[in-house]
């Protein structure tokens, strides 16, 4: 069956294209709040913030301002791409020893890390932003008082959480927003937040000194107090979203640009250059032969993640030698093409000094890839008080094994699956793209960039395109890190794709048609005419708006 939208792969969507201005995201309402601030005369960076602070009420299952999340800017005047690190440190009282025979738990107060999005946010407008925060944040402050309508995945979610019996649907100040009339809303039903639109509104005006020293935080720490939590006073008051310098490598041509530690983003770099070791152009368009060599280079970059990645004010992260050509041609000489590796360690790198995903685009070049999370589906399930806002549950993130370089230490920021992308030809933007996901962002981005680069995709037939990840027992990002090693595809790959895999000794699992993770999102740039391309994932809410 032929889609009405697919050229070169299937497509039910048409790309977005516009002149002036682009916003996808993973709900439809968040990018018309993107849009109005691209039409009020707003940037790249206004659309994102507008975007984002909308995705906290219309997507609350995965992100929201008491989240984290990084951002990616590029400024076309000054041609330069930044990074800003809107993610927060573990707690005060977050030791090691308080977690051993019990665990990390999934929900509650004591799964919550210091909350970094706002202040990421906020950074980001007084270096960029155009309009003024209370204008940026209206659409936002609009759906929370006035409420939006339950979406089938968002219905479907809060089902699921109500079935878990979540602190989201016990505790009475979360209850109160996401369980209104005592049981699951269906969709087509109205949820109203007001105190995050009142939250959103003193932000606006008072910076983010209302959320880490003010009534957010004294709501975070009676929370703490009640419930034998691990936060003090100073760990919310001293946090600081900071700048970052971005990493790099070219895949065929193509300047690929990703966020540093503790990112993942040099995983994507090390996959993108150990396939760029194979024909993947003569390998086929989604044949096993493909699938198998970029499930390998998964695995490697993967091994090597899990032996150096780490925050780097605590560890020395060799980012350089992980990501060298030299490196990686060294690394691929260990794929066959018929078969996978055992279980592979990580390599020996040369020692040198990363949910949901937004991107914006703007009529004077500027572009934002932007990831923001509160780790799980709806965190910790807990919202502070009176304030509207959902904590997150990162510390789920961390081990507990003392000679692991991402073990749990109070102020250290924990390693994350975040990875925002960019893309660069011959010095111009050509591609701004990411995905939430988890430990699949990384793995969902290097098929998305080959299916561009290397079978010329557009970008709705390349978020559209059957998917598969890898699941490596031992490098899982989620305590306890462990699960089945196994290669899951999505059922449109077909029987040809999963025989092909097993006989090179993978061990296949298929999803529904559509069962991926992740909600990518991407914008891609024609530098001769200046038009913008969208495509936003249908696997979830997402759409992709174009001016």
């Amino acid at each position: 069956m032929e889609s009405p939208h697919g050229r070169r792969a299937v497509a039910y969507r048409p790309a977005a294209l516009g002149k002036r201005g682009m916003v996808c995201s993973g709900h439809y309402l968040a990018s018309l709040a993107g849009m109005r601030a691209l039409l009020a005369g707003g940037n790249a960076v206004d659309a994102a913030l507008a975007t984002a602070a909308a995705l906290g009420l219309v997507e609350p299952h995965m992100s929201g301002p008491g989240g984290d999340g990084f951002l990616m800017v590029y400024n076309a005047e000054r041609r330069a791409v930044r990074c800003i690190h809107g993610a927060g440190a573990a707690p005060h009282g977050a030791q090691r020893e308080a977690f051993l025979g019990t665990g990390i738990p999934y929900k509650g107060i004591r799964s919550v890390s210091v909350p970094g999005i706002v202040s990421g946010w906020l950074l980001a407008h007084r270096t960029y932003g155009k309009l003024d925060l209370a204008e940026v944040f209206a659409p936002a402050i609009h759906l929370a008082e006035d409420g939006f309508a339950v979406s089938p995945n968002l219905a479907a979610a809060l089902e699921a959480e109500a079935a878990a019996g979540s602190p989201l649907c016990q505790y009475p100040p979360s209850r109160a927003i996401f369980y209104p009339t005592g049981r699951p809303p269906q969709a087509g039903e109205i949820i109203r937040n007001p105190n995050l639109g009142e939250t959103l509104r003193r932000i606006a005006a008072e910076g983010e000194d209302w959320l880490y020293r003010g009534p957010v935080a004294e709501a975070i720490l009676s929370l703490s107090e009640a419930g034998e939590g691990l936060f003090a006073r100073a760990d919310l008051a001293r946090h600081r979203a900071a700048f970052q310098e971005p990493i790099r490598t070219s895949y065929r041509g193509l300047e690929v640009v990703e966020y540093p530690p503790p990112s993942s983003g040099h995983v994507l770099l090390q996959e993108l250059n150990l396939l760029e070791h194979f024909d993947v152009p003569a390998l086929g368009f989604q044949t096993a032969a493909t699938v198998h060599v970029m499930v390998e280079a998964k695995r490697l970059a993967f091994a090597d993640r899990e032996r150096y990645l780490a925050d780097p004010q605590f560890i020395r992260v060799p980012i350089q030698g992980l990501i060298s050509k030299a490196y990686a041609a060294e690394r691929a000489r260990l794929i066959h093409l018929e078969r996978a590796l055992p279980e592979p360690g990580p390599g020996t790198p040369a020692q040198h000094e990363e949910t949901t995903c937004l991107c914006t685009a703007d009529q004077w070049g500027n572009a934002v890839c932007m990831l923001q999370s509160i780790q799980s589906q709806f965190g910790s399930g807990l919202v502070a008080g009176e304030t509207g806002v959902l904590l997150n549950n990162r510390m789920t993130y961390w081990h507990l094994e003392a000679d692991h370089p991402d073990v749990l230490q109070p102020g250290k920021c924990v390693r994350h699956t975040m990875n925002p992308v960019m893309g660069f030809a011959q010095g111009e933007l050509v591609l701004v793209c990411g995905t939430p996901g988890a430990d699949t962002q990384v793995q969902t981005n290097l098929q998305v960039i080959s299916h561009i680069v290397d079978f010329g995709l557009d970008a709705q037939e390349a978020v559209e395109a059957a998917r598969w990840r890898h699941t490596g027992d031992g490098t899982e990002s989620e305590y306890p890190h462990r699960c089945a090693s196994e290669v899951v595809l999505e059922a449109r790959f077909g029987e040809e794709m999963r025989q092909g895999l097993q006989r090179r000794g993978h061990r296949v699992r298929t999803l529904a048609a559509w069962g991926a993770a992740g909600s990518a999102q991407i914008i891609r740039r024609d530098p001769s005419t200046g038009v913008w391309q969208g495509g936003s994932d249908p696997r979830r809410d997402g759409y992709a708006l174009a001016w």
